[in-house]
């Protein structure tokens, strides 16, 4: 892409949260600048927030346990909030959900923010109630996440086992967002990073307007499923003018 694509950059450091709308045709690109980093989040439909990300139905319509370029992630009325149109990681999961206070606290230590101040220990679960409180909603929103950048196998004994350092620095994903998308996130460790130390991880993010979707484009084309997934997110867009794009 050009420099003349690029709309935005910044820092998001480890062990933080955020949240945005991101317009349709907008590109979002997450940079793991040490490697090793983890990117919680969570996608809603900021003109129905009833509706948001369903990783069930994102797995089983792409026959696929990890993500990687050319997965689709589907919202739980068969639409498609994005697609992952470049990867070079290979496998992100989207199975383990958040680490949460007790987790953080068991493994590396309780570190309010009272005494430690933007060097305290945050975690993924109230990272995510944080975001989802500015939008107007709480627990009952919450869904089963992603997690970008993470790698988690399941072993002979049939346990899932982390993979430690799935990403190198400046591995990056994109995604491009094929509808008006709510995006929340965190930057908090996987709740089975083994790791003795907490693991505060930077994420370098671009925004990037992103070109039209051609009819070779791999995300449309590699399952029948992600074809039908268009064409819902199609015949939503004819009837909603809010998502109206010149």
């Amino acid at each position: 892409m050009s420099e003349s694509e690029l709309l935005y950059t910044d820092l998001l450091p480890g062990g933080c949260h955020w949240s945005l709308h991101l317009r349709r045709g907008t590109s979002l690109r997450l940079v793991d600048i040490e490697g090793g980093a983890n990117v919680g989040m969570l996608f809603y439909n900021p003109a129905n927030l009833l509706e948001r990300y369903n990783a069930p139905d994102t797995l089983k319509c792409q026959h696929t346990f990890k993500l990687t370029t050319g997965n689709c992630l589907y919202s739980d009325m068969g639409r498609i909030f994005c697609s992952i149109v470049a990867d070079t990681v290979g496998w992100h999961e989207t199975v383990c959900g958040n680490s949460t206070k007790a987790i953080v606290a068991q493994k590396w230590g309780e570190h309010r923010y009272q005494e430690y101040r933007n060097e305290w220990h945050q975690n993924g679960y109230n990272s995510f109630l944080v975001e989802l409180a500015k939008h107007g909603l709480g627990k009952r929103d919450m869904a089963a996440n992603l997690n970008f950048f993470s790698r988690v196998e399941v072993n002979e004994d049939g346990d899932l086992q982390y993979v430690p350092n799935n990403s190198r620095p400046d591995d990056y994903v994109e995604l491009r967002f094929e509808m008006d998308t709510l995006v929340i996130l965190h930057t908090c460790p996987h709740p089975l990073n083994p790791a003795s130390e907490y693991p505060r991880k930077p994420i370098w993010y671009e925004f990037r307007q992103g070109p039209a979707m051609a009819g070779d484009d791999a995300c449309l084309n590699s399952r029948p499923e992600n074809a039908r997934g268009f064409q819902n997110n199609r015949v939503y867009h004819l009837g909603h003018k809010g998502c109206d794009h010149d």
